[in-house]
């Protein structure tokens, strides 16, 4: 497998040996990232952006891509993150394949890919590889991080690492933790992919791939990343000989496709599979299980859900924001309700904000109606720093 680097991906050498929070360490790892807008003198503008588990850095279009972006309706001019006013960095997930030293990347010890040598990822390892870039950058505290998803985990961490390291926080459908039900579903997802013949422990390539495997990882994701609601509407029971577009359907397939919703997760997943690798999506799913803020309560007390909001009280932020919306199953709303709490007792002028949005966990990249005005009047209520 090859990474995948959309165009005009810029890169910061990360620092070598780089330590891992579960043991070992990355030689001459890098970081990818994008821009958008102008850093001002003072350097005080900067907004960073960190993603879910498969989104580039590209979120948007830029001088070095014009091809719109992952986040195209939030970011740019006169939008929600508005580019005339702030420096905008979007961070490559560290243990990605589209840009970002991870198990799709040439090993420099051994001149072939890392594969499953890729040290143990975790969360922390991701926040340290972006605070590293905003460094690199010049930038010593950022106006506003915004994590979405993963992202939002990642945020959390690179917030309570690097102390200081930003003035306000953006949280959408985040979370502390891993809940049971997200974890479920994502060892399920990495269950599909090794048990995949063709996965071969990791010594997969082009011609011998596990596509059935992350096929089925992936149907697993998107099912998850909806809500039931919004399935019911978008297909309802409609069969594939009622549609007005459907694809071919072999007659000899005595249980495949008949409904429209089956072919909208089959044409989803086929696009996916060969554009992600699937080690690098072993990795990070696995390190938003292992993700609990609580592993950073001073005293511990048995209660998980006590310890997450007493290591959430030790980030200290001026502001924040924590967005969810009612029909997220993934990160459901009472883990933002708890970011938003446990921000508050550290001290931050943090807010809640529940939003009614029909479309999921994936209603942050669709649902700007809802999101772009959130953002947009969070950020420009911002004082100068």
């Amino acid at each position: 497998m090859t990474e995948f680097i959309p165009p005009g991906t810029l890169f910061v050498d990360l620092p070598s040996p780089l330590p891992m929070k579960r043991g070992g360490a990355l030689y001459g790892a890098r970081a990818a990232y994008e821009t958008w807008g102008t850093l001002n003198a003072a350097r005080d503008n900067a907004v960073l952006i960190l993603t879910g588990l498969s989104p580039d850095a590209h979120a948007a279009a830029n001088a070095g891509n014009p091809d719109p972006g992952w986040w195209e309706a939030m970011l740019g001019p006169g939008k929600p993150i508005d580019t005339d006013r702030w420096f905008v960095v979007c961070v490559n997930s560290l243990g990605s394949c589209k840009g970002s030293t991870g198990p799709a990347s040439v090993n420099p010890a051994t001149g072939d890919l890392y594969r499953l040598d890729f040290p143990e990822l975790s969360v922390e390892d991701g926040a340290d590889a972006a605070a590293h870039v905003v460094r690199a950058l010049g930038i010593d505290t950022l106006a506003c991080l915004i994590g979405n998803s993963m992202g939002g985990m990642v945020a959390l961490a690179y917030l309570l690492r690097h102390p200081g390291g930003a003035r306000a926080h953006i949280n959408i459908s985040g979370a502390a933790h891993a809940l049971p039900f997200s974890i479920a579903i994502r060892s399920l997802q990495r269950e599909a992919i090794r048990l995949d013949p063709q996965w071969n422990h990791g010594q997969y390539d082009d011609t011998h791939y596990p596509e059935s495997g992350m096929r089925m990882a992936r149907k697993l994701g998107v099912i998850t990343y909806r809500s039931a609601l919004e399935w019911d509407g978008r297909f309802g029971r409609v069969r594939l000989d009622q549609a007005t577009q459907s694809p071919d359907r072999p007659d000899d397939e005595p249980f495949g496709l008949e409904f429209q919703v089956e072919s909208y997760l089959e044409g989803h997943a086929r696009r996916f599979v060969r554009r992600f690798d699937p080690n690098c999506y072993l990795y990070l799913s696995r390190s938003m299980d292992w993700f609990d803020l609580g592993e950073y309560c001073m005293e511990k007390s048995g209660d998980s859900d006590r310890d997450t909001r007493l290591g959430l009280a030790q980030i200290h932020v001026d502001k924040a924001l924590a967005i969810g919306v009612h029909t997220d199953i993934l990160f459901p709303l009472q883990q933002q309700q708890e970011i938003a709490d446990g921000l508050r007792a550290g001290g931050a002028d943090a807010q809640f904000l529940p939003l009614e949005s029909p479309q999921g966990h994936d209603a942050f990249l669709v649902d700007i109606a809802r999101f772009g005005p959130a953002v947009g009047q969070f950020l420009a209520a911002l004082p100068a720093a």
